[in-house]
């Protein structure tokens, strides 16, 4: 048994991320052509499902910012109702089917958003109460993880002509099992200081807590809204891209684990970046990377530019997670934090909201994802507008 608490923490909330993000809120990516290949829905309609699914997500961003319940018993409540949702989308006989999935994908949002905020506060702060905020890389890459367990577990099922309501029901089953996990080994909650977690020597903003409606918190909730917009296309269509490009499920499958390891990998490099560079830099820079990475498969149909495309989002769109909830603890501090994370959740489930429906529609009169592709491509780098300003007026390293 490991006896370093810090590293059980972060092993936990690496284990926890791996279920209620891989599989509450990536495991529909994976599925959807398996589930349209059953003729049980259209590339619209599932459009139509994941910005459902991020309604929820909204939901319990905004509602996981008044919780004032035990981190063990808001984790073990969450991922139970993200393990029964997912089974929930395993029934396909029903006449009421459709009206299934609505709430079920509702329901997942729900419990995803919870989860990343609990464990974005609670277990990161428990990481700085040891001194040991170092270790914040791992739990997020659990998100990474967890996209690639169920793109692999996909392969699996597409070897075995295993339907995907089998899928669904395993990966259900699976997430309520680590419900335990959580209940049995979550900390209790701690108000332990949070230091700056990973900044450079010349931090791009003062470190006084700053309240969550102050106008310099909306120059990271605006450009991390845009980049739930930006990351969610390849992240709900990513798949069917690479079905387009690519005949054999056996070859296109293989764009989501490519997809989930980039962004389990992401996350332990930028420890390391963030020993030269601050937050904000390394953020900007990632962001730039994700709208180039959905620029390749927009001017460049094919399957190597849609895999490295792919590359490009997965392994920054889990860098600017963490590093947004960095931010948050910085400008907020222990009191606000909670509520801060939560807005900006909000923020980044809103774009999710918006561009999967469009994107589902666009694809269903155009045959082609080109046009969402290029608009939140644009979005993204417009976004950072504010930030790179404010952080090259303040901070001299930035400059440089």
């Amino acid at each position: 048994m490991n006896h370093d608490p810090a590293l059980r923490t972060a092993l936990l909330g690496f284990a926890i991320l791996v279920f209620a993000m891989g599989v509450g809120r990536f495991a529909f990516t994976p599925l959807l052509p398996l589930m349209e290949a059953e003729g049980l829905i259209t590339i619209g309609g599932g459009g139509v499902l994941a910005s459902v699914h991020f309604v929820g997500y909204a939901a319990g961003a905004m509602l996981a910012g008044f919780l004032r319940t035990s981190p063990r018993a808001t984790l073990t409540l969450s991922l139970s109702l993200i393990g029964l949702s997912t089974a929930a989308m395993g029934i396909t006989s029903s006449a009421e089917a459709w009206a299934i999935w609505l709430i079920a994908r509702f329901v997942a949002g729900v419990g995803s958003a919870v989860v990343l905020v609990i464990v974005s506060t609670h277990l990161v702060r428990a990481l700085a109460s040891h001194g040991r905020s170092n270790l914040q890389g791992l739990i997020f890459a659990g998100v990474g993880a967890g996209t690639a367990l169920v793109g692999f577990a996909t392969l699996g099922f597409l070897a075995l002509d295993l339907s995907s309501s089998v899928g669904w029901l395993l990966f259900g089953i699976a997430t309520i099992a680590a419900a335990g996990l959580a209940w049995w080994q979550a900390p209790a909650p701690t108000s332990a200081p949070v230091p700056v977690p990973m900044h450079a020597p010349t931090p791009d903003l003062p470190t006084a807590p700053v309240k969550a409606s102050d106008k310099q918190t909306w120059r990271i909730i605006v450009p991390y809204g845009a980049m739930g917009a930006g990351y969610i296309l390849p992240a709900t269509y990513l798949p069917v891209m690479a079905q387009q490009a690519a005949a054999s499920p056996l070859v296109y499958a293989w764009g989501w684990p490519v997809f989930g390891m980039a962004a389990a990998l992401s996350t332990l490099f930028a420890a390391r970046l963030n020993k030269t560079f601050t937050n904000r830099q390394i953020w900007i820079t990632c962001q730039v990377i994700t709208a180039a990475g959905l620029v390749l498969p927009a001017l460049w149909p094919g399957l190597l530019s849609v895999v490295v495309g792919g590359i490009c989002v997965g392994g920054t769109f889990m860098v600017i997670t963490m590093l947004g909830m960095k931010e948050a603890h910085r400008l907020a501090g222990n009191g606000q934090s909670q509520r801060l994370v939560a807005a900006m959740t909000a923020a980044f489930a809103l774009g999710q909201i918006i561009a999967p429906v469009l994107g589902g529609w666009a694809y269903d009169a155009t045959q082609s994802f080109t046009a969402p592709l290029l608009l939140a491509s644009a979005a993204l780098v417009v976004s950072l507008a504010p930030m790179v300003s404010f952080s090259a007026g303040r901070n001299p390293a930035f400059r440089h």
